[in-house]
């Protein structure tokens, strides 16, 4: 395992360096100059389509498997999760305050990059055997860029189906034993077991069973989690210039060792700012649009609108109040993942705030498992068929309960190198399919509609 461990460090030291830091931010940038920041000023649009998009009743839009809305909280369900709570609390502890103000940039640039994804996923998506419509990465790089790029989607799919384990499935029952555990006492394996028997139940129904049920959780779970987080702050209302004052006032430069805080410099900041942030947010991965993918529309703009909003939920929502939340309290206590979050809510909410955080993360590291588990089985799909679905989802339900009992260094080691891997290939394919992307933006928004399959020169 040491071995093993090390390795990983290695690998994780090259795919989150400056080439990676600089794809991301610099492709995301890109699309949102190419769209002339559309995703923020559209903001209020798409959620005027999100909510006229919780069903869908015209004929002409049942081309899909869920509603748009279930589709946007399948693509939360499986990003608002550890990231959210450990991740944010893990970038301050490594970066820095500093570091919040990296992950506000990243999902900036990520708004556009999210549109940019499922506008790409529902322009390119096919119908596969089962008669689902799949879509995604892999498939806008084959269907997209020609069969001479198919081995990068080939890649990405790979990639895609062993990084579920990480970010979506081990990290996740990891993250929730380790909380319980601290919280309530909870063996570590009996929070494995209960939350492998519970997803199983769910993603053995494939998509539709997960569409409904994170349509129902995700809602509630986030607006809960905002209201406590804002009580914290309210309580806490005095420091929030001061923490504010941090974030933007050691983006720039190093911050000292305070408390149990070890100190780190601006380098530090970003790279950990930017990587939780993705980790939270999942823009450029390539993971959401494989949901969007499946919603029930025929216009990929709108869907793009929609798609957005899950960066901007996620990260300058949630993990901004979870950062403010830290900040306010207890971010130089030496604590670091959910126990400085759980910390922090607790020394504002004394007697419920470690309960609540407990409770958070154990919804929302369910979803995200279910979110994740329909991502990794359609990237398995494409690489084997959809006879081997079936096999994967009891691997996968299995990996569950094995996350819980592993060491939680190495778990989130995984994770963070499978994501980089997977971002590479989707990364170049957004970056050489971005005419496409303006190309229909612009056409939507100057009402000449272009549906998938038809010729974009029409």
């Amino acid at each position: 395992m040491e071995t093993l461990t090390n390795i990983l460090t290695t690998i994780e030291g090259v795919v989150w360096g400056p080439l990676m830091l600089l794809l991301l931010l610099g492709v995301g940038l890109y699309l949102q100059l190419g769209l002339k920041l559309l995703p923020i000023r559209k903001l209020g649009m798409g959620f005027k389509l999100l909510w006229g998009g919780r069903s869908t009743t015209s004929g002409d839009e049942k081309e899909g498997e869920v509603s748009p809305f279930n589709a946007l909280m399948t693509s939360l369900s499986a990003t608002i999760g550890t990231g959210n709570i450990a991740g944010v609390a893990t970038a301050i502890f490594l970066g820095g305050p500093g570091a919040v103000f990296w992950m506000w940039i990243t999902a900036l640039v990520g708004m556009a990059t999210k549109f940019s994804e499922a506008v790409l996923a529902v322009r390119y998506r096919q119908v596969d055997e089962a008669g689902e419509h799949v879509g995604g990465p892999m498939y806008y790089i084959r269907n997209g860029l020609g069969k001479k790029w198919a081995w990068l989607g080939g890649l990405f799919a790979l990639f895609g189906a062993v990084a579920a384990f990480g970010i979506g499935n081990t990290v996740q029952s990891n993250s929730v034993a380790d909380g319980l555990g601290e919280s309530i006492g909870l063996p570590h394996w009996v929070t494995g077991l209960v939350i492998m028997v519970l997803a199983g139940a769910v993603i053995l129904g494939g998509i539709k069973r997960i569409a409904k049920v994170a349509g129902k959780l995700v809602p509630v779970m986030a607006v809960a989690y905002i209201i406590c987080g804002l009580l914290v702050l309210i309580i806490n209302a005095d420091q929030i210039g001061s923490a504010l004052g941090m974030i933007f006032g050691h983006a720039f430069t190093p911050i000292s060792a305070a408390g149990g805080f070890a100190g780190a410099a601006v380098a530090k900041a970003i790279q950990f700012g930017v990587a939780r942030g993705v980790f939270s947010n999942e823009a450029g991965l390539g993971s959401a649009p494989i949901a969007h993918a499946a919603a029930q529309t025929k216009n990929p703009v709108r869907q793009g609108l929609i798609a957005m909003l899950g960066t901007f939920i996620d990260t300058i929502v949630v993990c901004s109040i979870t950062a403010l939340a830290i900040l306010t309290t207890a971010w130089t206590s030496g604590e670091t993942g959910a126990a400085l979050t759980s910390l922090a809510f607790e020394a504002a909410l004394p007697g419920i705030g470690q309960y609540v955080v407990s409770f958070a993360l154990a919804v929302f590291a369910f979803t995200t498992t279910l979110g994740w588990a329909f991502y990794g089985e359609k990237c398995f799909e494409y690489l084997f068929g959809v006879g081997a679905i079936k096999f994967y989802r009891v691997i996968y339900i299995l990996a569950i309960f094995a996350g819980a009992v592993l060491p939680l260094n190495f778990v989130w080691l995984l994770a963070s190198v499978f994501n980089a891997m997977m971002a590479i290939p989707n990364l170049i394919a957004l970056a050489l399919l971005s005419p496409v992307v303006f190309k229909l933006t612009k056409d939507y928004f100057d009402g000449k509609e272009v549906l998938p399959g038809e010729d974009l020169d029409k």
